[in-house]
């Protein structure tokens, strides 16, 4: 894998950030995942994503769902168009292929079993290290 983000926080701005610019890579001919683990295991099996403070109000989420419809960011709610929807996004990297992993540590301490999008790959401990080690550029921490 050339590159890895990793996704720790049930922050719906953190994972805009790193599922769009995996896409991205992904876009521009890179192999690329990103490796869910703590506490955005626990929005993917059905927990709500939050948004950090200074992001958290109508108005500003307002202006992202703009502002992406406007960038052809697939994460604009098909209901309204004025919220988004982490799911589209979601299912979007997805098929573009970008790898979504479940970190195997978290997945087996948070009771998420059987919560998970069906998109999303569950990979034991030694195939979670092996990607981490091979991958040529991990980005965030756990």
């Amino acid at each position: 894998m050339d590159t890895i983000f990793i996704c720790r926080d049930a922050l719906a701005n953190s994972l805009i950030s790193n599922l769009v610019l995996a896409m991205e890579a992904k876009k521009a001919g890179a192999e690329v995942g990103v490796i869910f683990t703590e506490e955005a295991l626990l929005a993917l099996s059905g927990q709500t994503w939050a948004w950090s403070p200074l992001m958290g109000d109508r108005d500003t989420r307002m202006a992202i769902a703009k502002s992406a419809k406007k960038m052809d960011i697939p994460m604009v709610s098909a209901k309204d168009a004025r919220q988004i929807d982490t799911k589209v996004l979601l299912e979007s990297a997805s098929e573009s292929g970008v790898r979504l992993i479940a970190c195997s540590l978290w997945t087996s301490l948070l009771p998420v079993e059987g919560k998970l999008p069906p998109f999303v790959e569950k990979v034991d401990l030694d195939a979670a290290v092996k990607t981490l080690a091979e991958s040529k550029t991990v980005i965030g921490s756990l």
